[in-house]
Order: C-alpha cells, then structure tokens, then sequence
C-alpha cells in the first residue's frame, strides 16, 4: 500500500515510523515534511492546508491512504474531498473536525451531549465581550473561536489583561479571523491529562492516558507553546478509570455526532482537567497530539495501519488495540526564542547516537535535509523519546538520550514528568 501523511511535525514522523513498521506498507509519502520524514518515505513540497494540491497529488500517485496530522486540513474538508474521489483517509470529516476548528461549536456541542465543562459565553461583539468580563471580573479564560495553531487562549488573571486579550482577538486581528468570536469561560484549577482514543463513528478503542507540559519553561513557566514534553502512562488517569472516562467524554460526542449524520471517525482527544470536583473536558482535538503522539506510538503493539482501516470501515470492534506496558517518555528540545522568533538552520548532531540507544527514538519536528546534515528549520525541533519499565527509567533514559544531540542555542525543560513521579510517591 502506498500512504500519504500530510503535516511537518514530529507527530508526523512518529506517524511515518510506525506505519512503515507496518507489513502492508510499501512506500510512504509526506506533505511537506520533514528531515526525519525524508529518511522513511518521500517528502512532497506541498502545504498542509492545500486541500487541491493534496487531492490531485493523492490521485496523481495513485495513494491507497491519506492520513492527517494536524488539524488545519481536516477543518477544510480534506475527508470530505478525498471521500468524493473515492480515497480513503484516516480523520473526521470537516462538520465533526469542528470539535476542534470552532471553540464555540465544541462548547455547544459538549452542553448538548452533557459532557462535563467549564461554564461559558460566546461573543461576537467586542463591546458585550468586555461588559461581561466587567461584570464577572478574574480569574477568567478567553479563547479565540477559531484555529490559532495553539496560541488563541489566555488564562488572564485581572479584568485589565482579559480586556487586553479581546482586543488583541477582536479588534486588533492577532489570528486573523479566528478571532471573530470569542469563548469566555470560567477558570478550571487543577491538574491536565490527555485521553485520546481511536473511533470508527460508533465504536472506540482507547489509548494510554498521556500528560502534555504547554508552558515553556521549567515549573509550568513562561508562554505557552505547542507543547514542550509528554509522557505515558499519566499517573492522574490510572487504567482502572479510563472506561469511566470514555463514558464520560469520549461516547456521548460520538453519539451526538451520530445522530447529527455526521459520524466521527479517526483520533477522538480529549483534554481533561481534573479539578476538586472532578474531571472537565478543557477541549477536544480532532487528531493526535504533538507530543503526545510520539509516546503513545511508542508504546502502541497493535498495527497502526489495521486500526486505521477498522476507523474507516467502521469495524474497530472486530480488532484489539493493545499497548506495552512500559512507560514512555518524550522531551522536546526547542529553538532558544520559541514560541516566540528563534534562529534557523543550525545543524543538528548526535541524531544516530541518541537512536541506537535502546528503547529510545528521536522524532524530528523542525528539521530539513541539508546535503548530508539535517539542519533545525523550525522551534519545536526535536522530541526525544524514550521507553522504561516505569516512568522513572523512561524519565532518565529520555535525558540521557538528550544528552546525545545537540544544535546551537537549543533549550529543552528539565522536569518533564516530575508531576507523574510525584504522584507516584
């Protein structure tokens, strides 16, 4: 069979790695990609977000499956276009991809299915928007409607810097028209997990918990990135809770999506905050995350190819998804600036030491081929990613394999996973 996975992060090296392991697979190919992508298929210089561009690329190279990494393409249909020309993809189509390409829509969608979450309003008027933080005062949250490659959110902590954060969305267009609308939502305290599961419209086969670190530095520190480190399992959602949570967040959004006509189909993520009431859903992605993915595609036993299929062909109850028991545990090494301006085209070394290592693989995000180097051209560029028998051997092998690479002005946090080792104890 011949893939395409579209995207250029390290989720879609992770995705290029196991699917290659996969017997069926006989050639792979990548829009854009990456340096690490570009050592396992072929990389295709076509943008994520050009849904003719992938169509006709699809068509032209006679693709057996198209599988989507990031969000961008799925919001614009790319399911729904493929499906037109009879090519089957892995992800949901563009009404259920709303989950995550609509704030809005996903707060209305999980009221409707009675999925626990943060009490909300959404506005799309500036005046209404900062009357009513006027009258709620802080803590408060503020979200842009629409895709804001992970950057429309702000957890404001006075009424001063929630106002400032609707002008920035609202009036002064910091992520285009994705700031059209806004969701205020009250602020949920407490501790995040992530709980993805595989889905074919009806049935669903769940994944390890996962814990994603978004803050930039050490101690949940500095702004808020794409995510600098994950690890699997997350002590906070232990295994002999994840049917509960499945009945929680997972069944009643394929169920209402259902009955809508529109089944969901692919990677169902849910982002959990477990607070001293419970667990709420803080928002559903409609793909795998980065870098959650690279530890749950470590961990993953079943063929990653076959489970795509059983999503698409709605018979995900007809096979088992099983992962190992070993932990695994992924730290993102960033380009100094990150998420904010940072340097390119340093080259990366030690790439071949780190992944001879056992139990260990270096998923590359922001890399290109140079000649014979692979050279960063990117922030988040690397996701070290390492297996262990628990999580503090997953922990020190990932950091010993860090130790191995290296590229100038590269920085990386240094407690990925001290949360689940507290917990431990």
């Amino acid at each position: 069979m011949k893939i395409l996975i579209v995207g250029s992060g390290g989720r879609e090296h992770a995705l290029c790695w196991k699917l290659a392991q996969s017997p069926k697979v006989e050639s792979i190919l990548c829009a854009p990609g990456n340096g690490g992508t570009a050592q396992i298929g072929e990389n295709i210089d076509i943008k994520d977000d050009d849904i003719p561009a992938l169509i006709a690329l699809a068509k032209d190279r006679e693709v057996d499956l198209v599988v989507a990494g990031p969000e961008m393409p799925l919001v614009l249909g790319l399911e729904n276009a493929l499906r037109q020309e009879g090519i089957p993809c892995f992800g949901p189509n563009a009404f259920a991809a709303n989950l995550e390409g609509s704030k809005a829509f996903s707060k209305n969608v999980m009221a409707d299915a009675g999925v626990p979450t943060a009490a909300f309003r959404v506005f799309d008027i500036y005046e209404d928007a900062v009357a009513f933080i006027k009258e709620r005062g802080a803590p408060i949250v503020v979200k842009a409607d629409g895709l804001a490659a992970g950057k429309g959110v702000v957890v404001a902590t006075t009424e001063e810097e929630a106002i400032e954060a609707i002008e920035e969305m609202m009036v002064k267009k910091a992520f285009g028209s994705a700031g059209d609308r806004v969701v205020i939502e009250e602020t949920l305290q407490g501790e995040e997990a992530s709980f993805l599961c595989f889905c074919d419209g009806t049935n669903y086969a769940m994944l390890p918990s996962c814990q994603d670190h978004k803050a930039a530095y050490e101690g949940d520190t500095g702004p808020n990135t794409g995510g600098m480190g994950a690890y699997s399992p997350a002590p906070i959602l232990p295994k002999d809770k994840y049917e509960e949570t499945a009945e929680l967040c997972i069944k009643p959004i394929l169920r209402h999506l259902a009955a809508k006509g529109e089944p969901f189909k692919g990677v169902l993520y849910a982002g959990l905050m477990y607070t001293e009431n419970g667990p709420s859903v803080l928002e559903y992605n409609v793909r795998f995350g980065d870098p959650e993915c690279q530890p749950l595609l470590m961990r993953l036993e079943t063929d990653l190819l076959t489970v795509m299929f059983a999503c698409i062909d709605g018979k995900l109850d007809q096979i088992e998804v099983t992962s190992t028991p070993q932990t695994a545990c992924g730290v993102v090494i960033a380009a100094e600036g990150y998420p904010g301006s940072y340097p390119k085209g340093m080259e990366v070394t030690g790439l071949d030491d780190a992944d001879a290592m056992d139990g260990v693989k270096v998923f590359q995000a922001g890399t290109r081929v140079d000649g014979d180097k692979i050279v960063t051209s990117g922030g988040r560029v690397l996701c070290v990613t390492a297996l262990g028998d628990d999580l503090a051997a997953a922990r020190k092998r990932a950091y010993e394999a860090v130790d191995k690479v290296h590229f100038d002005t590269s920085f990386y946090r240094r407690d990925i996973a001290d949360k689940g080792l507290k917990r431990l104890k």
